[in-house]
């Protein structure tokens, strides 16, 4: 099972103000929409994304079929091939994906300590 690119989900009561404070840390825009509230930043091979009243709380995100650079790699493990795998092992799904769908999908899982991880694919 491959989860490909890996990021932290920040949910941010001021995007702006995180914006300013991530750039000062070296982060530069890499995708986003500020007026839709969120951005994606990206310092090297490490990304944060600003989500602004997006989230309920700061989450693990992977996106399967992207690298570090949103770049398309090949193979990559399907989301929902991935949540098989998972609900198998005994992890609860949270949100799954239609396992009958194609393309583009999502879902959760919680660790043992309550943190989210968002499995996010986008192609």
């Amino acid at each position: 099972m491959k989860l490909n690119a890996f990021s932290i989900s920040l949910n941010v009561a001021d995007i702006h103000a995180s914006q300013a404070f991530y750039q000062k840390l070296g982060f530069e825009v890499f995708h986003g929409d500020l007026d839709q509230g969120w951005l994606i930043l990206k310092n090297g091979d490490t990304i944060i994304g600003l989500f602004q009243g997006m989230l309920e709380q700061n989450t693990l995100t992977f996106n399967p079929g992207w690298d570090q650079s949103g770049q398309n790699v090949d193979p990559f493990t399907d989301v929902r091939e991935i949540q098989s795998q998972l609900q198998k092992a005994g992890i609860e799904i949270v949100n799954p994906a239609d396992p009958a769908s194609e393309g583009p999908a999502s879902f959760m899982v919680v660790d043992p300590d309550g943190n989210p991880i968002l499995i996010d694919q986008h192609r």
